[in-house]
């Protein structure tokens, strides 16, 4: 108790203190100004993403799995491209289709969010599982606009995103590499690698067995 109280009464721990809350900006002052942020979107790209709003029903939550052929139509019909043989589960969420490309016999899980202003790209038999979110966009936090950042995300061929993980602009999954569960990908993922936590990060090699 004595120390504590001396610490207290400390003249240099006193400025101290004073010396990091001067580091600090006025709780009062406004630094941000959210009444400045101005949409860099063309009218052109709001009237077709309010257009293709209009055909979300078959991708709602509790819609059957047999509609994943009207899905992929819907989402080609706005400029998707997607290979053959492709899935989407219900309840997937595309921001931009046209902003959307997938390879041959991929699949994007259920409940899966894709907010794509950036181009989002995944590859020949990937497997993206349920309730994951893609997100290719960020805000600039040092600005005091707070101003929308975009950078496109890429899986690439025969890799597997795990239920809940989130992969974050710019990054990009390598060919092969599992994505576990629940993981923060922040950074792009070497090929063949399993990869997992929170920050996401390199575990060990994915070894495929051999099959007689």
């Amino acid at each position: 108790m004595e120390s504590m109280q001396e610490a207290i009464e400390n003249p240099a721990t006193k400025q101290a203190e004073a010396g990091a809350d001067a580091a600090l900006p006025a709780m009062s002052a406004r630094h941000v100004d959210l009444y400045k942020v101005r949409s860099t979107t063309p009218l052109k790209v709001k009237l077709l993403r309010g257009l293709w709003h209009c055909f979300q029903l078959p991708f709602f939550e509790h819609t059957p799995r047999m509609l994943s052929p009207l899905r992929i139509f819907l989402l080609r019909l706005f400029g998707a491209r997607l290979g053959p043989a492709c899935h989407i589960g219900a309840g997937v969420k595309v921001w931009v289709p046209w902003n959307l490309k997938m390879g041959e016999r991929s699949s994007i899980g259920f409940n899966t969010e894709i907010f794509n202003f950036a181009p989002v790209e995944i590859g020949d038999q990937v497997a993206i599982s349920q309730r994951n979110y893609i997100c290719a966009s960020t805000h600039d936090h040092s600005h005091p606009h707070f101003p929308l950042i975009s950078a496109p995300i890429k899986v690439e061929s025969q890799a597997w995103v795990a239920a809940g993980a989130f992969l974050g602009p710019g990054v990009t999954v390598g060919e092969g590499a599992v994505i576990g569960a629940c993981s923060v990908v922040t950074r792009s993922m070497p090929a063949w690698t399993i990869c997992s936590g929170n920050p996401c990060r390199p575990l060990g090699p994915r070894v495929i067995q051999p099959v007689e």
